[in-house]
């Protein structure tokens, strides 16, 4: 086979001669230590992963590019040094070819064609900067230097190295399905609408739910300080959270109803709020406040700011209508939802995230807890929309949450009339299997497993098992079915206008 290659490359090789004397004409000096140094780094891809250690070290996009950068370098290596080095098969430079004081010691033995450090090199840094482009770019000029060094140290032939960069560039743009690249946020966009300006607090009633993930003793007499002329009603264990929203919301002099607590305290403000024709102020008191975070009060600067200016907009409510009991005489309840609602493994998963967030970051943590979750949990076999399936996680959002893959994060537009339908199954073959792998490759987005879609009723049945489900946090076990529905532009809510 040699024999065949060199015969039908013969200009190929004319070629790499020509490069190779011009490289060995070039004087000696500094350089060459330098890139001897360089080479040798990126044994192994000791130097990749040195530096994905350093992007890691940086939650968010730069760890997530790292490893990006990781999974197209280990695909390129191996496609580099298990199939192509043994399909062509293809004697490295001599020391004729180049000065002896710039040659690699020991030359490695294996076949020249193609440069394994410089598909590797390229791989990285086009992978990374898929994900992250400032940082490819960064990275580029120390995989140019890598993949010029195997010239520059007699370890390849120049065709060696475009060829192993090509693979490595292949590599990158191959394992985007594995780690696709998330397109940019739409831009928020609010419905605005009058609201009362509340200077001062004002007019303005607020239920403080003292169960609340960030409630202290003195959460009571901050919220005083910044809102003087509120009313504050703060609810205690013992009393029950649903009248007493009611009765603040009925409280005399009201124009706003304010609420501090989590998101299942917030749905039931948004509730009565809705009920008494009465604009809600969402402040950020529970552990994770998504719906405050989506409405812009994520900190009560913000919260404050656009209370005394009356500035607000209009949001869909989610309806959820459940079905408990025994089957012969079930017992219906409605519940309001204002971002998500879950049945399966979601909530262990969440619990889990967050446990080992502080130490992972949310993407390791994300992964570390799927895999913890699905490799003891079972799937649940659930009716949904009259299509039966096996399913590991049935997820329903109020509104369009992005990204669009399995881990919906950030809801630009609160009024988009659509209902976030994202479920995984267990309906194919293998089906653990498939999850597990999905996880570990990133892939759990665009695997057949995966379900998206948009409805704007979806009803779910748990057929003779009844089900547990999540509804903005809040619990409730032994449900039969499930409605979800939306109410377009129910609620009026503050939220500051950008300035």
């Amino acid at each position: 086979m040699q024999s065949k290659w060199r015969r039908g490359h013969r200009w190929i090789s004319r070629l790499d001669r020509y490069l190779v004397r011009h490289v060995s004409d070039l004087p000696g000096g500094n350089h060459d230590a330098f890139f001897r140094r360089l080479s040798a780094s990126a044994n192994h891809g000791k130097l990749w992963i040195a530096a994905a250690a350093a992007m890691a070290a940086f939650p968010g996009r730069p760890r997530r590019a790292a490893l990006h950068g990781l999974i197209a370098q280990a695909v390129a290596s191996a496609v580099t040094n298990v199939v192509f080095k043994t399909l062509l098969p293809r004697t490295r430079p001599l020391p004729e070819h180049l000065p002896v004081f710039r040659f690699v010691h020991p030359q490695p033995t294996s076949s020249s064609m193609p440069s394994g450090h410089s598909a590797s090199a390229v791989a990285f840094a086009v992978g990374t900067g898929l994900v992250q482009p400032g940082i490819g770019a960064a990275l580029a000029p120390v995989a140019a230097g890598v993949a010029y060094s195997r010239v520059h140290t007699g370890a390849h032939w120049p065709s060696d190295v475009l060829f192993g960069s090509a693979l490595g560039a292949g590599a990158a743009l191959v394992t985007r399905k594995w780690w696709p690249v998330r397109p940019p946020f739409p831009q928020v966009a609010r419905s605005r609408t009058p609201a009362p300006e509340l200077p001062g607090g004002t007019g303005l009633s607020i239920v403080v739910n003292t169960l609340g993930g960030s409630f202290t003793e003195e959460t009571a007499a901050a919220l005083q300080e910044v809102f003087p002329n509120a009313h504050i009603n703060s609810v205690h264990p013992d009393q029950d959270l649903l009248q007493e929203i009611r009765l603040t919301a009925e409280h005399p002099g009201t124009r706003a109803l304010g609420v501090w607590g989590g998101d299942g305290t917030v749905g039931a403000a948004a509730a009565a709020a809705v009920e008494h024709s009465l604009p809600l102020l969402v402040l950020p008191g529970g552990t994770l406040n998504h719906f405050a975070r989506d409405a812009g009060t994520g900190s009560l600067k913000e919260a404050v700011a656009a209370a005394s200016r009356g500035e607000a907009a209009l949001a869909d409510l989610g309806i959820v209508t459940v079905e408990r009991g025994l089957a012969g005489s079930p017992e219906k309840a409605q519940l309001t939802m204002l971002n998500t609602s879950s049945v399966g493994l979601y909530p262990n998963f969440v619990r889990r995230r967050e446990q080992l967030q502080p130490a992972l970051g949310k993407p390791l943590a994300g992964v570390v807890a799927m895999l913890r979750t699905f490799a003891a949990g079972t799937p649940l076999t659930l009716t949904v929309d009259g299509r039966r399936h096996k399913v590991w996680i049935a997820y329903v959002g109020r509104g369009r949450f992005y990204p669009r893959d399995h881990a919906p994060l950030f809801r630009p537009v609160m009024d988009d009339g659509v209902l976030d339908v994202r479920m995984i199954t267990a309906d194919e073959s293998f089906a653990r299997m498939r999850l597990l792998w999905s996880v570990l490759t990133g892939t759990v987005s665009t695997s057949r497993i995966t379900h998206l879609s948009e409805a704007t009723r979806v009803r779910i049945d748990a057929g003779g098992s009844p089900m547990a489900l999540a509804v903005d946090g809040e619990a409730l076990a032994g449900v039969r079915s499930v409605e979800y529905t939306v109410r377009r532009r129910a609620l009026s809510y503050y939220s500051p206008q950008p300035q």
